[in-house]
């Protein structure tokens, strides 16, 4: 069903009243004719008078619906045509905006959030959390030898491992928790209200979830490991203080063999 703009609608509402208009007219004009035949001689010449008087204004709004219909409509048509068309293209574009805004702050490799989205996030948790005073925590996570990898199978194979890793992480992580890429083989997780204990057994769970996975390769299934460092928020450090706590850890587990948690 075809739906007109405000503007055809009011326009077609005024042609109408011209065209009632018009048959008024015309109407009266026929009216006129019959008095003529019975009124007295001296007052038909003003009766004929009028008369015509009627049928040229007729004729004027006969020109004026013909000049609107057939000049004035179509303008109004490609105006709206060219408006809607505009309003098209406006909502085209806000919706790419969205989706390059969301591309923005996505790894496009594991659909993990990125550093900058990360990094912001960190620093809101904490702001947030700082006035209802409850925990943030943080896990940071490193492929162990993912260079190897990269080496000897390819970056084909090396980009499979980190879409798996990343698949891996956020069906473990909560809807609210943040997980992200921070580059290469880094990975880090904002787990909001969880305390050291719940930290330590969330990264437990990952660490032996990611050791279970199997990548297929030209000769086989690949295995990999990660080690992890954990630290939760003191309540006065800032996001940076609590990222560089997190990585010291990270290192301490890569020191004492990898395939670990530290906290």
């Amino acid at each position: 069903m075809m739906r007109f703009h405000k503007a055809e609608s009011a326009f077609f509402v005024f042609i109408t009243v011209i065209f009632g208009a018009g048959m008024l007219m015309l109407f009266a004009h026929g009216v006129m004719e019959n008095i003529m035949e019975v009124t007295r001689p001296e007052r038909v010449a003003k009766v004929s008078y009028l008369k015509d008087l009627l049928f040229f204004t007729s004729v004027l709004l006969t020109t004026a619906l013909f000049f609107g219909m057939f000049f004035i409509y179509p303008l109004i048509r490609r105006q709206v045509r060219e408006e809607n068309k505009l309003r098209q293209m406006t909502a085209s574009l806000s919706a790419r905006s969205e989706t390059l805004e969301v591309a923005a702050l996505t790894d496009g490799l594991t659909g993990t959030q990125n550093r900058r989205y990360f990094d912001d996030a960190l620093r809101e948790y904490i702001l947030e959390f700082r006035r209802i005073d409850k925990p943030v925590g943080l896990m940071i996570l490193d492929l162990d030898h993912f260079k190897q990898v990269n080496d000897n199978h390819g970056h084909d194979v090396g980009d499979d491992v980190l879409r798996s890793v990343g698949r891996c992480l956020l069906d473990l992580t909560r809807y609210h928790d943040v997980v992200a890429r921070l580059g290469g083989e880094e990975f880090a997780i904002v787990a909001p209200n969880m305390n050291l204990e719940g930290l330590e057994k969330l990264a437990e769970r990952i660490r032996e979830a990611i050791a279970a996975l199997s990548i297929p390769i030209a000769r086989g299934r690949l295995k990999v490991t990660t080690s992890v460092g954990l630290a939760i928020w003191d309540g006065k450090e800032t996001a940076e203080e609590l990222y560089r706590r997190a990585d010291r850890q990270l290192y301490e587990a890569k020191r004492q063999g990898r395939n670990r948690v530290c906290a």
